[in-house]
């Protein structure tokens, strides 16, 4: 008898895994999740490439998914666009890093959208979750993508392909057909994260579970996808990763505690995850700093993967808030003169300060194989600052706040959702979406969410 495919296996476990079962932390991560993800949109809702996502939606009206921060509906494939463009943008919202680095959140909008259109219960939106995450972050454990080219957002097809087939009803050989399609038919390069970063940095993985969608939705009426889609003579195996061993049955189950999601980590800057420990080192140096210009040199000492990815040629005259925000040069030196990380960093006048220009060329980035064998468990940096008075002064930091060390409680996650919603909404408006995500379990309509979260006519 043939073996099982992987798409097969990873349907049956997104159909089967029962709603009502799951561990209590597991839920209570993922209303945290949620909590964050809406913190991310917020803080995006001016955002240009968001306007233009929104716009798009405008042409195609439809009764069945909100677009967050609006009254306006359209099909559930547009508002996981739109609304994953806006968790996505600001490079705030949650990540893992294995084998491949991720955001898993990437997940939650289709999500939302799904059980908005089809009037899911708040169980059956958790547990989609719960599905999304365990299928990308176990696949970023088993292969990485990006050093031969090709792009982590491949994972989130396969992850919301999953996610959505449980939401739509669909059984376990349409789900495989749906992850079938959404994946054969949808790579992602990595050139969107090489060189000067586009708009499309924050968009792709919104591309990806929008794509996923139509693909389940393709299959909830029949449609077949190319198979197997992993192990085939020209599959993704083949063609993309190379082979390699995914468990399905050492997925979270029922019963147990071993989720994926409660792995995932969150952010307290709005950057790359990779580089926070950088920037918490050089907010601790900053008190002992004279002043910028007491600076003669800046090390920083990293792991094989940051230095590649976060420190190459482009990353050095950032011209776009998305190079910037995966700069490890430019995220430093604004710490060490600003204290600090925030939305402001990514002006276009912070950018272009000769200041931060003046110090950067002085900035050296170098691999320590020592914090290359900590990763990706944990993703430390160290940065030692040389001062014109001869003076060293070194931070070295293994693991900060969002890590599983030290995760964030629900008041970190309160305070981060209040920050970022202070200028679109109401104290009260703020009450009521927190109050809504606390008993998400227990929601049978999204309305009042969706209300809350929309910015007064301006």
């Amino acid at each position: 008898m043939p073996q099982e495919s992987i798409a097969a296996r990873i349907a049956r476990y997104a159909i089967d895994l029962p709603a009502e079962d799951l561990p209590a932390d597991v839920v209570a991560c993922v209303r945290r999740r949620v909590v964050d993800s809406l913190a991310c949109v917020l803080g995006a809702y001016d955002a240009p490439p968001v306007e233009a996502a929104v716009a798009v939606c405008r042409t195609v009206p439809v009764p069945a998914s909100t677009v967050l921060g609006t009254r306006l509906q359209t099909t559930p494939d547009l508002a996981a666009f739109a609304n994953g463009v806006m968790v996505r943008f600001l490079d705030y919202n949650d990540g893992y890093m294995a084998r491949e680095p991720g955001h898993p959140s990437d997940s939650i909008p289709a999500c939302l959208a799904l059980a908005e259109a089809r009037s899911l219960p708040g169980s059956e939106l958790i547990a989609a979750v719960v599905v999304a995450y365990e299928v990308q972050m176990r696949l970023q454990d088993a292969a990485n993508l990006n050093r031969r080219g090709w792009d982590h957002v491949n994972y989130v097809n396969v992850a919301v392909a999953a996610a959505a087939a449980r939401l739509l009803g669909l059984d376990r050989t349409q789900a495989e057909h749906a992850i079938n399609l959404a994946l054969s038919g949808h790579v992602s390069m990595r050139q969107v994260r090489s060189g000067t970063l586009s708009d499309w940095k924050g968009c792709s993985a919104a591309n990806a579970a929008r794509n996923a969608v139509f693909a389940a939705q393709l299959a909830s009426h029949g449609m077949t996808g190319p198979s197997p889609v992993f192990e085939g003579d020209a599959g993704f195996f083949a063609q993309i990763s190379g082979p390699f061993e995914l468990d399905v049955d050492s997925f979270g189950k029922s019963g147990e505690r071993d989720f994926a999601i409660t792995r995932s980590l969150t952010k307290t800057f709005p950057t790359n995850g990779e580089l926070h420990t950088a920037v918490w080192a050089s907010i601790r140096l900053k008190p002992r700093i004279p002043s910028p210009e007491s600076i003669e040199s800046i090390l920083i000492e990293t792991s094989e993967f940051n230095r590649r990815v976060l420190a190459d040629p482009r990353k050095w005259r950032p011209t776009t808030r998305e190079t910037a925000d995966h700069s490890l040069p430019y995220n430093v030196v604004r710490a060490l003169i600003d204290g600090d990380i925030d939305l402001d960093t990514y002006s276009a006048e912070k950018i272009g300060d000769t200041r931060a220009l003046a110090l950067m060329d002085r900035t050296t980035v170098e691999e320590d194989p020592d914090l290359t064998a900590l990763f990706p468990r944990h993703l430390a940096n160290r940065v030692t600052v040389t001062l014109a008075s001869g003076d060293r002064i070194a931070e070295q930091v293994i693991s900060g706040p969002g890590s599983v060390e030290t995760p964030m409680s629900d008041s970190d996650f309160e305070r981060k959702f209040r920050r970022m919603a202070a200028p679109h909404i109401s104290a009260g408006a703020q009450d009521t979406v927190l109050e809504f995500v606390e008993n998400l379990d227990e929601q049978s309509r999204y309305d009042d969410l969706f209300r809350a979260m929309e910015r007064p006519a301006r």
